[in-house]
């Protein structure tokens, strides 16, 4: 090893990015592996007999599983989930609270996607005036989401939104309700619902993986191939100056 001379700005870089670099492929294989078991329950769980909402208060884990319900949507309180897009077109998805009749428990429904191509004028819906029965299921996202900034609590109504947070709502409308948001099938009401279940699936994560894996492998390949390539060149030098002397 005394003729492998990298540099130490070489060696420093090295350090510090083929750690980080790996340390990112297994966070991709990680998480491809949680969204493979998140797709396996939803498959086995949209399946399941629907609950109702008595049921449903009573579920120690509720993620995905399929709901009837019967009440009346609250159109006063409107949430716009912004940046959603389908086929490359742009737009929202439209959120209600839902009074359930029969046990009088408040849920927030998503009655899907609808475009909004304008943003200068308000996307444009409407709300079923009558009680309505309908299926849903529960819809729990994999991990947190990122926002740059808090939504404002107390702005008018519609309201657009980055993030569902159904606690919070319930908190600021004074009203008891279920924690997750469900997410309306085709029935009364309905905007576009063909829902993906995750938006990334576990092969992305995989191919991330691979990438992340193998430029770590081509940084480090590099790395060895300065050191002794620049060992190889001191020694070239070496040699002539004895040679002149």
């Amino acid at each position: 090893m005394k003729h492998f001379r990298p540099g130490i700005v070489p060696s420093l870089v090295v350090a510090i990015l083929v750690p980080v670099m790996v340390c990112l492929g297994f966070w991709q294989l990680s998480r491809g592996e949680q969204k493979r078991v998140l797709m396996e329950s939803y498959a086995e769980r949209r399946v399941a007999p629907p609950l109702d909402s008595t049921e449903l208060q009573h579920t120690t884990d509720p993620a995905f599983r399929p709901v009837s319900l019967h009440g009346q949507f609250d159109a006063e309180h409107s949430l716009l989930l912004d940046n959603r897009q389908h086929d490359g077109k742009v737009g929202v998805e439209l959120l209600q609270p839902f009074l359930d009749h029969a046990t009088g428990l408040w849920l927030l429904v998503n009655r899907g996607w609808l475009p909004w191509p304008d943003r200068r004028t308000p996307p444009v819906f409407d709300t079923p005036e009558a009680p309505v029965s309908l299926q849903a299921w529960v819809y729990v996202a994999p991990g947190a989401t990122f926002q740059l900034h808090a939504d404002p609590a107390g702005a008018a109504w519609p309201r657009t939104v980055t993030a569902i947070e159904p606690d919070k709502l319930w908190a600021e409308l004074g009203r008891s309700g279920f924690t997750y948001e469900l997410r309306q099938q085709n029935g009364p009401g309905a905007y576009r619902t063909d829902w993906p279940v995750v938006a990334m699936g576990p092969e992305k994560h995989l191919g991330y993986a691979v990438q992340w894996f193998a430029m770590a492998a081509a940084l480090f390949g590099l790395f060895l191939y300065l050191g002794w390539h620049n060992a190889g060149r001191h020694h070239g030098n070496r040699h002539e100056s004895n040679q002149h002397v």
